[in-house]
């Protein structure tokens, strides 16, 4: 058997190595977190922080963590995950019976079946009360969640919820908006994985406005509203996502206010999400976005330049690891963060069809490569620039805020960017001068043509002036 400081030492190189075979983001999301528990007879027990973690890794990298430990400890057939409470400080208190998990016979047990949540304890995700389970997507939970500026306040009222149970989470309902395909349902999802794994004993029900309708549709047709309401008010967290959906639908809105006030009296969690914020919910009851209004209202903006590298290169690391021999040039990521949409889906799939490409065909992932296999999404970003889009750059650029680029505010520090955005929405857009001058606080097309003649000359007499605009030009265009 291994001794125990040799088990260390191989366990520290072993880290390294995975640390340059999946790249430093997914190494800190599994490897990282992992620790040597203890080594039995032929076999050595890793401990995972959590249940997800433990079953993640099991079957992504359980088969290679195997090689590498038979490869560098004589004695050493078979390596196990256990779940022990604290590991890495992840999941304190979450402690469960260290009863190994092999790693998985074959490959075809890598991919884990989608998770079951309902309003319900058991762990088979059969209901207690009802028929129905509402799936969860395992691939969304906060530690695949890419943070930026524009989703930071999201993700960290998302895991105060997750972690802390209302009343104590200081805020509820917690309500998320934003466009699509910014992370608004991961965030949703991520929330009740957590608080699952933190909770057991709580009892979290996810579905979306339209299926919330639909059962309650469904209780009135069969005259099972009570079951309904059982189902519904009787749960610690509830989350209902794309709560646009119920816009004019009076009924189903009646039900949702009694049951958010039974909720919410009961000390219960809710979580929403829309498109949009409360106060733009058309056709939304008054007393409800009031009640939406309550307690944090957190806007996912959209993505900037860090944040989707920062999602692509995540990912990248995830594709080179699952095909070996993959390379994806560096550059490659910048170029499509630069070029390819602020939505995150979007944003995945071009990568997955490079990713596809390379494989089919057996080439890496070259600029040449983007250019050729992207050139669709690439031309569609381009002609979907707007005037919005400019006003929202130009105002993250020079720190101040977006309403100020549209208010009558003459103050030189709000004034020159308010004419920069004014000239870069006539280079860089086909949109005319009073269509723009709308878009600006309701101006005079006058006032926008005086704009943009006086950044033109302002271009050749200011040099930090003319890199400014130079740069907000490149960060539009490129």
């Amino acid at each position: 058997m291994i001794e125990r400081g040799d088990a260390e030492r191989t366990w520290d190189e072993i880290r390294t190595a995975f640390r340059g075979e999946i790249g430093e983001a997914s190494y800190k999301s599994w490897i990282g977190v992992l620790t040597l528990d203890a080594i039995e007879r032929d076999t050595v027990h890793l401990a995972a922080p959590n249940r997800f973690i433990r079953d993640r890794v099991s079957g992504r990298f359980g088969h290679r963590l195997q090689e590498l430990w038979q490869a560098r400890a004589a004695g050493v057939r078979s390596v196990g995950f256990v779940v022990k409470a604290g590991a890495e400080g992840i999941g304190e208190g979450q402690g469960e019976a260290a009863t190994p998990i092999p790693v998985p016979a074959a490959k075809a047990a890598l991919t884990s079946p989608r998770l079951r949540i309902s309003a319900d304890d058991s762990e088979t995700g059969t209901p207690a009360h009802t028929p129905t389970t509402f799936k969860l997507d395992e691939r969304y939970h906060f530690d695949s969640f890419v943070v930026g500026q524009s989703n930071e306040l999201a993700n960290a009222a998302a895991r105060r919820v997750a972690e802390t149970p209302a009343p104590a989470a200081a805020f509820n309902p917690l309500f998320l908006y934003g466009g699509v395909g910014l992370g608004k349902t991961h965030l949703m999802h991520a929330i009740a994985f957590e608080s699952q794994e933190r909770h057991p004993e709580r009892r979290v029900l996810y579905l979306s406005a339209e299926k919330f309708m639909h059962r309650f549709v469904s209780a009135l047709r069969y005259k099972d509203t009570f079951a309904f309401k059982n189902e519904f008010r009787t749960v610690d967290l509830l989350l209902v996502d794309d709560f646009q959906f119920i816009a004019g639908k009076t009924s189903t809105q009646e039900e949702f206010f009694h049951t958010f006030n039974a909720l919410i009296d009961g000390n219960r969690q809710i979580v929403i999400s829309a498109d949009r914020s409360p106060n733009d919910l058309e056709g939304v009851e008054e007393r409800i976005k009031s009640r939406l209004n309550w307690g944090l209202v957190a806007d996912i903006g959209p993505t900037d330049y860090e944040l989707r590298l920062g999602i692509l290169q995540s990912k990248a690391d995830e594709a080179v690891y699952d095909n070996p021999g993959l390379t994806i040039e560096p550059k490659v990521l910048e170029f499509v963060a630069h070029r390819v949409s602020a939505n995150v889906r979007v944003l995945e799939g071009a990568l997955n069809r490079l990713v596809a490409h390379a494989t089919l065909v057996g080439r890496p992932v070259t600029l040449d490569m983007a250019h050729e296999s992207l050139g669709d999404l690439v031309r569609a970003y381009d002609r979907r620039l707007t005037i919005e889009e400019i006003q929202r750059k130009v105002a993250e650029h020079y720190n101040i805020r977006l309403s100020d680029m549209l208010s009558p505010r003459r103050a030189r520090a709000i004034a020159r960017p308010r004419q920069i955005g004014m000239f870069l929405c006539k280079e860089l857009t086909d949109k005319s001068l009073p269509e723009i001058g709308r878009k600006f606080g309701g101006r005079d097309h006058t006032t926008i043509m005086h704009g943009v003649k006086r950044i033109v000359q302002l271009c050749d007499e200011d040099a930090g002036l003319r890199e400014d605009v130079a740069v907000l030009r490149r960060s539009l265009e490129y």
